[in-house]
């Protein structure tokens, strides 16, 4: 195939890579989320992708790709909790996940302190998002409305205040919460990794 008949190939971002990633946690699970296996699926090496991902990109994805795949299918939340007796899927996520952290330069026990915030905030967003007596959308104002028929006159005026100014107003969206708390997560991580890298010095 000559040069001018080739297919172009599209740019290469941050989105088409996270996009894989979700695209891959859905097909096949968590636990085969890598960097290898994204770059394949895009069709470059997987080299190319560290041009994009940053290590904190690289969370970010790890974390988008999670939740996607709990928001398409809800019932796995229940396998995540294996408690003693974790199945391989489980420790390939955890293997993978501490691998990213380690190749990072994290210490051992700042990866597992990472590890464990993280995959919390994650796992629980997506208990939250389950559990909630509506899916985002116009039938949150209703829920709202309700809930706030229900209550005493005075009894809860920070929630009263929560709901009326936040939870009612157009464009509401829980899941929108997800970005803002990774990145607190992301960034604490970042912060308290850097203050352990400067005490060791």
């Amino acid at each position: 195939m000559t040069e001018s008949h080739r297919t172009p190939r599209l740019p290469l971002d941050l989105e088409r890579i996270v996009g894989a990633a979700v695209r891959i946690a859905d097909e096949h699970g968590l636990e085969a989320v890598t960097m290898r296996r994204v770059a394949t699926s895009l069709g470059v090496q997987a080299m190319s992708l560290y041009h994009h991902v940053r290590d904190k990109d690289a969370m970010r994805a790890r974390a988008t790709s999670m939740r996607q795949a709990f928001l398409a299918h809800p019932w796995s939340l229940g396998l995540v909790d294996a408690g003693t007796n974790p199945g391989p899927a489980a420790l390939r996520h955890t293997d993978s996940l501490l691998g990213t952290l380690r190749s990072a330069g994290f210490s051992v026990a700042m990866a597992a302190h990472a590890a464990a915030v993280f995959d919390a905030f994650v796992y629980g967003f997506a208990v939250q998002e389950r559990n909630l007596p509506f899916a985002d959308g116009p039938g949150v104002t209703d829920v709202a409305s309700d809930v706030l028929a229900s209550m005493p006159e005075g009894a809860y005026p920070y929630l009263q205040e929560f709901a009326v100014e936040h939870v009612m107003k157009p464009g509401y969206a829980f899941g929108d919460e997800f970005a803002f708390g990774l990145e607190l997560v992301l960034d604490g991580i970042e912060r308290a990794a850097a203050a352990e890298r400067g005490t060791a010095r």
